[in-house]
Parts: structure tokens; sequence; C-alpha cells
């Protein structure tokens, strides 16, 4: 048997401990290491119509004949691990078996992940009503009970009613630092429009996460 002794490599002569059963002692700190040589940094931005941030974030638009994407798109100079999104959906009289206070949709949106070798990797066919975005969703802004149940009723009365569900990777999926975009491919995080939102008064989807 030959003895092994592991050491911190810097000079100051700490060495690895083993305990009696054969475990390697750790510590763990309140923050990240000082000398980490890649630092991961916030990230957010809305889907949009060319997977931009200087794209169109306006979602209310007619899918019916032509579906549209809005999505997050891989960029070219870092990865990109996106680890929740939020969605508003706002209208007057909006209530969950409706998309926004529309009728629900006939065609649904589609929630989907595109690699190069994958194709299009669907999450949810069809998004048709605002309870089916709760569905999927892991949270979302807990206002009210019963018919009102998460929706905010901004202006009071005949004002705006809002639903902001979101959607935790980690949460629903296992997916401890989010879904990665790999730096300088075609990967894209999408949502497909199908139907015709005109109606609406606000209806957006915002990513969050970091970037490496």
């Amino acid at each position: 048997m030959i003895n092994t002794k592991l050491v911190d490599g810097h000079g100051g002569k700490n060495k690895a401990k083993i305990g009696a059963e054969g475990e390697l002692n750790v510590v763990v700190h309140p923050h990240p290491p000082k000398n980490e040589s890649i630092e991961p940094l916030p990230y957010s931005q809305f889907f949009t119509d060319n997977g931009e941030s200087n794209g169109s974030n306006d979602m209310i638009v007619n899918g019916s004949g032509t579906p549209i994407d809005f999505y997050i798109s891989a960029k070219s100079d870092f990865d990109i691990y996106i680890k929740s999104i939020t969605v508003q959906i706002s209208d007057p009289g909006a209530r969950l078996d409706r998309f926004g206070a529309l009728t629900e949709l006939t065609n649904g949106l589609s929630f989907f992940y595109e690699e190069i070798d994958l194709g299009e990797l669907v999450i949810t066919e069809a998004i048709k009503t605002n309870l089916d975005f709760f569905r999927d969703s892991t949270g979302g802004k807990n206002f009210g009970d019963g018919t009102g149940a998460w929706k905010a009723d901004i202006a009071g009365g005949g004002g705006e009613d809002t639903y902001f569900p979101s959607i935790d990777f980690t949460a629903l999926f296992g997916l401890q630092w989010g879904l990665r975009l790999v730096k300088g491919k075609t990967d894209r995080l999408a949502f497909r429009v199908r139907d015709n939102l005109a109606g609406l008064s606000v209806f957006n989807i915002k990513a969050y996460g970091i970037r490496i």
C-alpha cells in the first residue's frame, strides 16, 4: 500500500483529512472560491421574435396562418443557463379557463427546446388557456382564491386582470444550473404562437439565469 497525502499546492502545507469511515472532510463556505477563473454573471432577456434582446417581445400577434416564434437564442461568446421563466398575461376579464380574456385557443402555444442534433424537443404541445400555463409552472404570484386564484386585479373593477405563472427548470426537470444554450451553436428555447392573439392587453415572457 502506498500512503498518499493531498496538499493545497499553494505553499500553505494544508492537507486533506480522511475520517475513520473513509470519508473525505470538506468545509462548506458561505461564499464561492475567490480565485475562480470563470465567473457566472446574471442573465435575463425577454423571448423575442428574433431571439435577441433588440427584438420585439410583444407576443400579441396573429399566428393562425403562419406560426410565429418568440425565443431565446444561443450567443456566440458565452453559454446561457436559463434557470426560470416568467409569463405575464394581462387582460380585463381574464379567467383561468380562457387565454387572457380570449376564449380557449384553437391550436395553442407550443413550448419547445431546439438543438441541431435533437431537432425540436417539445416541452408542452398546446397551451390553450391560462390554466395550461399553470399546469407546467412551479409557482406564480399567488393572489386571491376561488375563481380569482393567481390573478392580480391591477386597477380594480374593470381594470387589467393579470396572471404571472413562472417555470423553474430545476424544480420541474432537475436541471441544477438551468437549461443550457451552448455558445456558438443554434440552440434556442421557444414559444410558437399558432393562433390570433389580437385583443389581449399584455402578453410577454421573460427568462432568467446565468451566462458563463
